[in-house]
């Protein structure tokens, strides 16, 4: 859900028809160009507030007559309050349709990953393949890693990784998504591996940004660095 971007998109809508409404024509000392320029500016900043949210398939055509109306002081079904309230409900909807949409997306997928040599899947349905086995020496659940990964969407696109940045990362494993949890304890120290976490062991419908969209299969490559051992806390002194 992106409600803090579906207000933004209505307060900028807001802002759009008073602005036109109180200054249909350009103030002393502004030029044309540079209203016709602030257009397109407001242009780009309402398309990225769009993109990649459920509202990046609008009809942008009744957008812009529906702008036209209000401005001519014509009455259309939606008012300032009643309007940001339905777009909250439409995106609730679609979110839940674009998670059918990408399960059944994320299921074929999965089916043919799975017949790749030296694939294999637990009962969670994380897939995993080990390059490197590692040592002994495997974290439990409360342990804390130290590792170097990098992370794609199974489309290739990179979206994160320690080694461009130049240092690895440290982490409990009760800590991060159930994916990384459940594949780290699967190789030991020096081991090497590839995972492809279903959207449910990862973060579900949730955006993490720009290059992580919703629902979105993670696949990482990890190198598990050293193990921390968990350590229980001393009991507080009564």
């Amino acid at each position: 859900m992106k409600f803090f971007k579906t207000i933004a998109v209505c307060a900028l809508s807001a802002m759009i028809l008073a602005s036109c409404q109180s200054n249909p024509k350009p103030l002393p000392g502004i030029t044309q160009q540079e209203v016709d320029s602030v257009s397109v500016a407001v242009g780009v900043a309402f398309a990225g507030m769009l993109r990649g949210s459920q509202l990046d398939n609008i009809n942008l055509s009744k957008v812009m007559s529906t702008i036209k109306t209000v401005l001519k002081g014509d009455t259309v079904i939606f008012t300032d309050q009643t309007a940001p309230m339905y777009i909250q409900q439409y995106m609730m909807k679609a979110n839940e349709a674009l998670g059918v949409v990408k399960a059944d997306e994320e299921k074929a997928f999965l089916e043919a990953n799975k017949k790749n040599e030296g694939v294999q899947e637990t009962e969670s349905g994380l897939q995993y393949k080990i390059e490197v086995p590692g040592n002994e020496v495997k974290p439990g659940p409360q342990d804390t890693v130290e590792v170097n990964y990098k992370g794609c969407l199974t489309n290739g696109k990179q979206f994160d990784s320690s080694y461009e940045r130049g240092e690895t990362i440290k982490f409990p494993l009760n800590g991060v998504i159930p994916g990384w949890s459940e594949g780290l304890q699967l190789i030991g120290e020096g081991g090497k591996e590839t995972l492809w976490i279903p959207f449910n062991l990862g973060y579900g419908g949730r955006e993490m940004g720009p290059d992580l969209p919703a629902y979105s299969t993670l696949v990482f490559d990890v190198e598990l660095i050293k193990v921390f051992p968990y350590v229980e806390p001393a009991p507080a002194k009564k």
